[in-house]
């Protein structure tokens, strides 16, 4: 939100698609059609079969099982010390940080609301995210505050509210197809 409201932009995409902000110009496809989206750069270093090579030179916990691995057993096994996780978690969460400071540069908030499975580690990520943002984000007003979102799967249902009120006060109602019936 920006003073309040809602950001739509021209095309309705504006301020919500964070993770496809580009983090390595040559990167990994991702799901959206880009490369390098900071989405699809962590998540390829969670699920890469790449570990299989690791696995065989550094005998880790988390590379032994690669079978279904996601966020949650990376940061399960990095609190357990294993190196690789530590190495993959680090990465993600600097590529998130630094997409973070983008945001920030790029939309000047008060406040940046993380969401996603992810956050059922927001004990490590937002105090991570929040010190990278002090540290890098050119801020001279003060500081932007990093929080995990509250509202969990219920989030995109609660934002088409505002959304929808903004869309009502922005229109003459006679242009709605249920009033002209």
């Amino acid at each position: 939100m920006i003073e309040g409201k809602l950001l739509h932009g021209k095309h309705a995409q504006a301020g919500c698609l964070g993770g496809h902000i580009p983090a390595v110009f040559n990167g990994r496809p991702c799901a959206c059609g880009a490369v390098g989206c900071a989405e699809a750069e962590a998540r390829w270093l969670v699920t890469s079969l790449d570990r299989k090579g690791l696995a065989r030179s550094l005998q880790t916990a988390f590379c032994r099982d690669i079978s279904n691995v996601g966020f949650k057993e990376l940061f399960e096994e990095a609190a357990s010390g294993d190196k690789v996780a530590v190495a993959i978690r680090d990465r993600c969460l600097n590529i998130w940080a630094a997409t973070a400071v983008g945001l920030v540069h790029a939309y000047d908030p008060e406040m940046i609301v993380i969401g996603g499975g992810v956050m059922k580690s927001a004990d490590v990520i937002i105090p991570y995210l929040e010190s990278y943002v002090h540290k890098y984000a050119w801020t001279p007003w003060g500081k932007v505050q990093v929080c995990a979102a509250e509202l969990g799967n219920n989030a995109v249902l609660m934002g088409a509210v505002p959304l929808l009120s903004q869309d009502i006060a922005a229109n003459d109602l006679r242009t709605w197809p249920s009033a002209a019936s």
